[in-house]
């Protein structure tokens, strides 16, 4: 029993443990110098490539939204100054010739279609240059023909009389509603027919051109007598005003 350990109090931490060696500094590990300089060379010029490209981005984003607020100013301050008018569009007189099917393809439509425009410039210090006008005549919904009208400057305070004719023949495929309306135009003499027409207009402001606007026009229910303007019955062709939609 004389050999036995003593009883140990406190908590037992078994054999010391040596003290962490330093390890050796080379020469290329020094802060400041070798490859540590490298690394930081290179950070500080993608930083400042970086930097220099949010700054022109910046820049042409400024450049941008200053030149639309300035654009924008300006044409407000044009509009406010000319106040410009929508032009008025009438259909004065329209002669339908010919508008029947053939006899051996009942989808082959024959037309031949005069129409008179009266187009009124109702501003005092706007112009209008029309590059280019296009008629269309609609039956039922469906396209039948185009015709142009030649290209005009309309002056201020101005009315300006046009003329298109849509002649010829066209594969028209109509439904059971615009055949069954087709055959009592047939017995009346009176074609109900509608005009689209399409434009690229330019404005003149003095001596300053706009860019080119693309206005709709829409005349509905030309209600035509077949044969010039008076048919058989005694029905004659009245004015019609057309829509204009700018947009």
């Amino acid at each position: 029993m004389g050999d036995r350990q003593p009883y140990l109090n406190g908590a037992y931490y078994g054999p010391s443990v040596p003290p962490p060696t330093k390890a050796k500094r080379r020469r290329y590990d020094s802060p400041g110098i070798g490859c540590c300089c490298c690394k930081c060379i290179g950070s500080c010029i993608g930083s400042c490539i970086r930097c220099c490209g949010c700054c022109i981005l910046s820049l042409i984003c400024n450049i941008l939204i200053a030149v639309a607020v300035i654009l924008g100013i300006a044409a407000l301050v044009l509009w406010f100054v000319f106040r410009p008018n929508a032009v008025k569009f009438y259909v004065t007189d329209a002669n339908l010739n010919r508008f029947s099917l053939d006899s051996s393809n009942n989808s082959n439509l024959h037309y031949d279609l005069d129409l008179n425009f009266t187009i009124r410039n109702p501003n005092q210090r706007v112009g209008i240059y029309y590059d280019e006008i296009k008629v269309s005549g609609y039956y039922g919904d469906q396209r039948f023909g185009t015709g142009d009208i030649t290209p005009f400057y309309q002056g201020h305070k101005n009315t300006t009389v046009a003329a298109t004719k849509i002649a010829g023949q066209n594969l028209v495929v109509l439904g059971d509603g615009a055949r069954a309306d087709l055959e009592e135009d047939e017995k009346a003499g009176v074609y109900r027919i509608d005009a689209k027409v399409r434009m690229s207009v330019r404005f003149k402001f003095w001596v300053i051109k706009s860019w080119r606007f693309k206005p709709k026009i829409k005349c509905d229910d030309l209600k035509i007598p077949l044969g010039g303007s008076n048919s058989t019955s005694g029905f004659k062709f009245e004015t019609v005003k057309c829509d204009f939609d700018f947009f």
